[in-house]
């Protein structure tokens, strides 16, 4: 089952269990909150994109598809831009970024996947991945409000 705190009126946080159902949950919570933020159509869709994309791998890769772990969204916006933080306990990975020519490589050889990191960078303006010592994935991920 899902829960969602509000910290603050600007702060959120999302703890949803790991089951892609649940992906669609997550995109209209961001998008919702892109909006309060004071982000177009647009920019909320783009937003709620690299959110699902993240969730994405951390279901599919993180946790390799089991259903009974937990991803924590959380979102806090000010005046000028949103941040949003996706963590997780499943297995990490190497977060090298492909270059637009390695991804569009892979388009012209119509491989599948590999696309969702290069997606989160092109919707945000920053993408940070991280690893604490509790053995905590995170992506941090910040959108300015132009």
């Amino acid at each position: 089952m899902s829960e969602v705190n509000k910290v603050s009126n600007k702060d959120f946080i999302l703890k949803i269990p790991t089951q892609s159902t649940n992906l669609k949950i997550i995109r209209d919570f961001i998008t919702d909150i892109a909006r309060k933020a004071g982000f177009d159509e647009t920019a909320s869709c783009d937003i709620a994109l690299a959110v699902d994309e993240a969730c994405t791998n951390v279901i599919k890769h993180a946790y390799r598809g089991g259903d009974d772990k937990e991803i924590t969204v959380k979102v806090r916006y000010d005046s000028d831009k949103i941040i949003i933080s996706i963590s997780d306990t499943g297995k990490g990975f190497k977060s090298e970024l492909e270059d637009e020519a390695a991804v569009q490589k892979r388009l012209n050889n119509l491989q599948r996947g590999g696309l969702g990191i290069f997606l989160m960078k092109k919707a945000m303006d920053e993408v940070v991945f991280d690893k604490d010592s509790d053995l905590m994935n995170s992506v941090k991920m910040t959108k300015y409000l132009h």
